[in-house]
C-alpha cells in the first residue's frame, strides 16, 4: 500500500497532456466520451487513495484502534509521521466533499431556475428583447427538454440561413444532454486540481458536436461555419456589457471559433493515429489508476486482518 496508494493521485498529471490532444484528433462524440469517463474515473481512484491514507494514521488513535479490534498499528511509520499525514488526508477528503456538493447543488439550482419559463418563452424557443447579441441553450431539469434563448440582437445579425444553423447548434446541445458531460468535468475538477485541465478539452469537444449537428441539419458545412463565426464576432462587440447567460448554459458563440470554423471547412481534420494514441494513454492512466487503488485496498484489508488476529498467538 506504502507505494500503490499514491498512483492515483499522480496519474491525472499523466493523463492531462494525452487529454488535450483527444478534442483535435478524434472525433467529437468519441473525444466527449472519451474525457467524461477517464475524467471521473480518475477522480473517484484519487478520492479512494485519499481514503486510504486516513485509516493507517487513524488507528493511531485508541479509540479507532478499540473500534477495529485492533492490537498493533496498521503502518510501521511513526506516529509523528502517519496522524500528520492521516490528517491532511482528511481534510483534502473533506475539502473535496463540501466542494462537489457545493457544485453539485449550485448545478441543481440553476436548471430548477431554468425550468421556469420566462414571459417570453414560446415552447422550444425564447426570443429576448436585447440589443446585446448572445444565444445560448438552457439544460432543463430531468423529464423537462430545455429552451433555446436567443436574443433580438443576435437575430438581427444573422441571415435567415445563418439563424437556422445556429438555432440546430443549440437545439443538439439540448438533445445531447450536454450540460451533463460539463457538470461531470465540473466535479472531476473539484475532487484533483489536474483534472481542471480536462474542461477546455470537453467544452471544445462538447461544441464540435453541436456544430457538427448544425452542418448536418442544414445541410451546408459554409453555412455553419458562417453562422458560428458571425455570431462569436457579434457576441465580442458586445463584450462590455453583462453577460446575459447562466454558467449552466451553452452557446455556439463560446470556445476557440477559429479552430471550429476550421474544423467544419475541412481545414483540419481529426488525427486517427494520433487519436489512437491519446485515448490509450489515457485509458491506460485509467487502468494503472484503478489498478493501484484496487492493490492499496487489498493491502489495507490483509494489513487490518494481521493487526486483528496478532492477539491470537500470544
Amino acid at each position: 500500500m506504502i507505494y500503490a496508494v499514491w498512483v492515483p493521485l499522480l496519474m491525472p498529471f499523466v493523463a492531462v497532456p494525452a487529454a488535450r490532444r483527444l478534442a483535435d484528433a478524434l472525433s467529437p462524440v468519441r473525444a466527449v466520451r472519451l474525457l467524461a469517463s477517464t475524467g471521473l474515473g480518475l477522480a473517484l481512484c484519487s478520492l479512494l487513495a485519499l481514503a486510504l491514507l486516513v485509516v493507517p494514521g487513524a488507528t493511531r488513535f485508541p479509540v479507532v484502534s478499540a473500534l477495529g479490534e485492533l492490537v498493533r498499528p496498521l503502518s510501521d511509520a511513526a506516529p509523528a509521521v502517519a496522524v500528520p499525514l492521516a490528517a491532511a488526508a482528511l481534510a483534502l477528503l473533506g475539502g473535496c466533499a463540501v466542494a462537489v456538493a457545493r457544485g453539485a447543488r449550485r448545478h441543481w439550482t440553476e436548471l430548477h431556475r431554468a425550468a421556469r419559463p420566462p414571459a417570453y418563452a414560446r415552447g422550444e424557443l425564447a426570443v429576448l428583447r436585447d440589443s446585446r447579441p448572445d444565444a445560448y441553450a438552457m439544460p432543463g431539469r430531468p423529464g423537462t427538454p430545455g429552451r433555446i434563448v436567443v436574443t433580438t440582437g443576435m437575430l438581427r445579425a444573422l441571415d435567415p440561413a445563418e439563424r437556422d444553423a445556429l438555432l440546430a447548434h443549440e437545439r443538439a446541445h439540448l438533445r445531447g444532454r450536454h450540460h451533463l458531460f460539463i457538470a461531470a468535468a465540473e466535479m472531476a475538477a473539484l475532487c484533483h486540481p489536474a483534472l481542471r485541465s480536462l474542461r477546455a478539452p470537453m467544452g471544445y469537444a462538447l461544441e464540435r458536436c453541436a456544430d457538427e449537428a448544425a452542418a448536418s441539419a442544414v445541410g451546408d458545412r459554409r453555412i455553419a461555419a458562417r453562422a458560428i463565426g458571425r455570431a462569436a464576432l457579434a457576441a465580442r462587440a458586445a463584450e462590455g456589457a453583462p453577460q446575459l447567460r447562466p454558467r449552466t448554459a451553452l452557446a455556439a458563440a463560446a470556445g476557440p471559433v477559429p479552430r471550429r470554423v476550421a474544423a467544419l471547412l475541412g481545414r483540419s481534420s481529426p488525427r486517427p493515429r494520433v487519436g489512437r494514441v491519446a485515448a490509450a494513454a489515457m485509458l491506460a492512466c485509467l487502468v494503472v489508476s484503478g489498478a493501484a487503488a484496487l492493490e492499496a485496498t487489498s493491502d489495507l484489508h490483509s494489513s487490518i486482518e494481521a493487526a486483528q488476529g496478532g492477539g491470537a498467538q500470544h
